[in-house]
């Protein structure tokens, strides 16, 4: 009879099962045996910190599942908030998979596909949106408007994230 999570293993000269980890604690986890999680993937804890594609920030608004976030300092502190294009200064660093609210720690992405847009062309291109968080398959043109390329769209709910950096946003 099989058990789901655990592999044999040999411990003092026997066999012993171990159970796989899908989540890491740091050191105490070397040379054990991964495991992917409900969803499939590995979770971010198994990879070395140079790796991930995740930071935990503070937020200072409420965010939404799939918005892009602008990171700011608040007094020292780098802090997540919805990233805009009618402002220069708050253009997209990064974006939440999950929603959140004022004060909790959002894990954020760098890179990767974003999942929470909705409606999406597939392989359109898209950019930081007037509406704080959003995507829009129209590059915002009124006067002091960032134009900033989030990614490309790989179906209808799903962005494949390649943020432009700063110094080639354009405000209009």
């Amino acid at each position: 009879m099989a058990t789901t999570g655990t592999y044999l293993d040999i411990e003092n000269g026997r066999p012993k099962r171990q159970s796989a980890v899908a989540t890491s604690s740091g050191s105490g986890d070397a040379g054990k045996i991964v495991k992917t999680g409900a969803d499939g993937y590995l979770d971010p804890t198994i990879l070395p910190p140079g790796d991930r594609e995740d930071k935990t920030v503070v937020c200072s608004e409420a965010l939404a599942a799939g918005d892009f976030i602008n990171y700011w300092n608040d007094t020292g502190t780098v802090k997540a908030r919805k990233a805009d294009a009618t402002t220069a200064g708050k253009e997209a660093n990064a974006f939440v998979l999950s929603a959140y609210t004022t004060g909790q720690s959002a894990v954020v992405y760098n890179d990767g596909f974003n999942t929470g847009p909705t409606s999406l062309t597939l392989g359109a291109v898209y950019y930081l949106s007037t509406s704080a968080g959003g995507v829009t398959a129209t590059p915002p043109s009124t006067t002091g408007n960032v134009v900033q390329s989030l990614g490309i769209a790989t179906s209808a709910t799903e962005l494949a994230v390649n943020i432009q950096p700063y110094g080639s946003t354009i405000v209009v």
